[in-house]
């Protein structure tokens, strides 16, 4: 299990991370967010060594992480790091010696997630002349080559198509059922809600949003309502509760107070409308969520 406990990192006297908490266990994947600037990178470079918290704690299966344990722990920046120059065969055995395994068991794991990823026949081609989809994925393949304990992906699908998406959420997964320990980070929601039972949303270094999703979505109280029919939209939008009303291209978003006004709504959908085909109550985004709880703590 990973511990992060209470940890808080200064720069001078600028407060980066502010009594951060939360725990991992082996087969989570934690989602780790926030804006621009909220203090994830320095937390992950706690998580990896890289740096002393001011004060807390971060233990991995009971141990204090040092060099004793980073071999346990894989990470994929947000970032390229790869050295261009070198072929995808030498780059990988370069991470893996540096991750303490032997050559040979380098070359096996090379080729068979080279094989996962659909990219064998590049093992022995320079980097550089990889497309950034191609070369994202050898950046995966480096992270996860030692099959670390704790993987942290930072933005995991930023430059790939929605084919090669698939192909790294398989594996993410794949780690997940095998035990791995996975810290997800990423601007994008609907990710993050594929993945994440549980998360952190921090702002200027501490957390505003915190815990399970089902839970934070029904703390939330604010459902959506999409419906499809012919009605007169005003008299939707005279009911109280009834926060907004949105028009797509062939059917209404009512984003509505809570559980309570749904009742109000279908009432008088069914006294008025024509022609209903939808009326389907769903819970609200985690991306809708964090626009909402974010900007709030932005504006006190």
């Amino acid at each position: 299990m990973l511990k992060v406990e209470g940890i808080t990192k200064y720069y001078g006297d600028f407060l980066a991370v502010d009594h951060l908490s939360f725990e991992v266990k082996p087969g989570e994947i934690f989602g780790l967010l926030g804006v621009n600037g909220a203090g994830k990178t320095t937390t992950f470079r706690m998580i990896m060594g890289l740096l002393e918290p001011s004060d807390g704690r971060i233990t991995l299966n009971g141990k204090p992480i040092d060099y004793s344990v980073t071999d346990e722990i894989g990470f994929l920046t947000e970032e390229r790091s790869l050295l261009t120059k070198l072929t995808v065969r030498e780059q990988c055995i370069y991470y893996g010696t540096l991750k303490g395994m032997n050559k040979e068991l380098i070359e096996t794991r090379l080729k068979e997630l080279l094989e996962r990823f659909e990219i064998p026949e590049y093992i022995d081609k320079p980097i550089k002349q990889l497309s950034k989809g191609n070369q994202q994925k050898v950046q995966f393949i480096t992270a996860i080559i030692n099959e670390p304990k704790l993987l942290i992906l930072d933005e995991p699908f930023s430059g790939l198509d929605p084919f090669n998406v698939e192909l790294f959420k398989q594996e993410i997964k794949r780690m997940s059922e095998a035990g791995s320990m996975i810290i997800f980070s990423s601007h994008r929601m609907e990710h993050v809600e594929l993945f994440c039972k549980k998360l952190v949303i921090m702002l200027h270094g501490k957390p505003v949003i915190e815990g399970y999703l089902q839970d934070i979505k029904e703390q939330f109280r604010k459902k959506n309502i999409f419906l499809k029919a012919d009605i007169d939209i005003d008299l939707l939008k005279k009911i109280d509760g009834v926060v907004s009303i949105e028009e797509r291209a062939d059917e209404y978003e009512i984003k509505i107070r809570d559980n309570e006004v749904v009742d109000q709504v279908f009432s008088v959908v069914a006294k008025k409308g024509k022609h209903v085909t939808k009326f389907v109550v769903e819970e609200p985004s985690l991306n809708e969520i964090f626009v909402a709880k974010v900007g709030e703590e932005y504006d006190k």
